[in-house]
C-alpha cells in the first residue's frame, strides 16, 4: 500500500512539473505558409464545369499574358464558349506557343481551331509538330489526329467531338 501511495505521489509531482513546464514553454511556431495556390486553378475548375463566361471572367481577373498556360486557357475558352471568338482564340494560342513552342495543349487546341476555320493544312502542320514533340505518342497527338480524321470523313467540315 505504501508503494502505491509513493507511486501516486510521484505521478502527481511529475504531472505538476509537466503542467508548469507547459505554462512556461514558448508557443508552438505557426505552421509554414502553404505553397502559393495555382492562380489558374479556379479557371480550370470553371472550364471543367463548362462555365465559359465565368472562366473567361476569372482568366481576365488573373491577367497573366506572359504565361503560356494562361494564354492556352484563354484560347480554349474563347474557342469553346457559345459566342466563339476564333480570331482572339488564335491570338492566344499563338502567344502561348511564342512563350513555349513545346506547349502540347496549345499545339493540339490550335490545330482544332484551324479545323473549325477550315484550314486543314495548318491543322496538319500542328499535328506534324506534335508528332515530333511526342516521339512515343501522347494524348494531344492522338486527339488532334482523331479530329483531323473526323474532319476529313465529314467532307472537310469540322465536327465537334465531346467538348
Amino acid at each position: 500500500m505504501k508503494s502505491l501511495q509513493a507511486l501516486t505521489l510521484c505521478a502527481a509531482a511529475l504531472l505538476a512539473q509537466l503542467a508548469q513546464a507547459a505554462d512556461t514553454m514558448a508557443p508552438a511556431p505557426a505552421p509554414a505558409p502553404a505553397a502559393a495556390a495555382n492562380p489558374l486553378a479556379a479557371a480550370r475548375t470553371l472550364i471543367d464545369a463548362r462555365q465559359w463566361a465565368a472562366a473567361l471572367t476569372e482568366l481576365r481577373r488573373v491577367d497573366d499574358a506572359g504565361n503560356a498556360d494562361w494564354n492556352n486557357l484563354m484560347g480554349y475558352v474563347l474557342r469553346k464558349s457559345g459566342n466563339a471568338d476564333l480570331a482572339a482564340s488564335e491570338r492566344h494560342y499563338d502567344a502561348a506557343l511564342r512563350i513555349d513552342p513545346h506547349h502540347r495543349n496549345a499545339l493540339e487546341y490550335s490545330g482544332e481551331l484551324y479545323l473549325m476555320k477550315g484550314e486543314l493544312a495548318k491543322a496538319q502542320a500542328r499535328l506534324s509538330t506534335l508528332a515530333a514533340e511526342c516521339k512515343a505518342g501522347c494524348q494531344q497527338y492522338n486527339e488532334l489526329k482523331e479530329a483531323i480524321t473526323r474532319y476529313q470523313a465529314n467532307g472537310n467540315k469540322y465536327l465537334a467531338q465531346g467538348w
